[in-house]
């Protein structure tokens, strides 16, 4: 049954970049958020679509092996209906945004 359950997985991020090794580190990370399916939704905030606990577990072991050596990362799990609830109170909904959602995803 909780495998028919969509959810989000949210990845905060605070990253020191004050050397060129610590960019590097940096923007490591984000580059394995994006490879692994991850949208930004706003610097140093990515989000990631995943169906069901077993696959949040599986992602959450994934973010824990790709974490670098220093800075602030912290992940937040909600349910689909919880993450589209969420309001934007400034700005407009970006184009990846309004295309993905579970609904979707449901069709294929």
């Amino acid at each position: 049954m909780s495998e028919a359950i969509f959810m989000r997985l949210i990845v905060f991020f605070d990253l020191p970049v004050t050397t060129v090794e610590k960019r590097k580190a940096a923007n490591q990370f984000r580059q394995f958020l994006l490879k692994d399916g991850y949208q930004m939704l706003q610097l140093s905030v990515y989000a990631r679509l995943v169906r069901g606990r077993d696959a949040l577990q599986k992602h959450n072991k994934r973010l824990s092996a790709n974490l670098p050596e220093e800075g602030s990362v912290r992940c937040l799990e909600v349910t689909e209906k919880q993450f589209a609830a969420m309001q934007l109170l400034l700005g407009e909904l970006k184009v990846v945004e309004k295309k993905v959602n579970a609904d979707q995803l449901l069709l294929f």
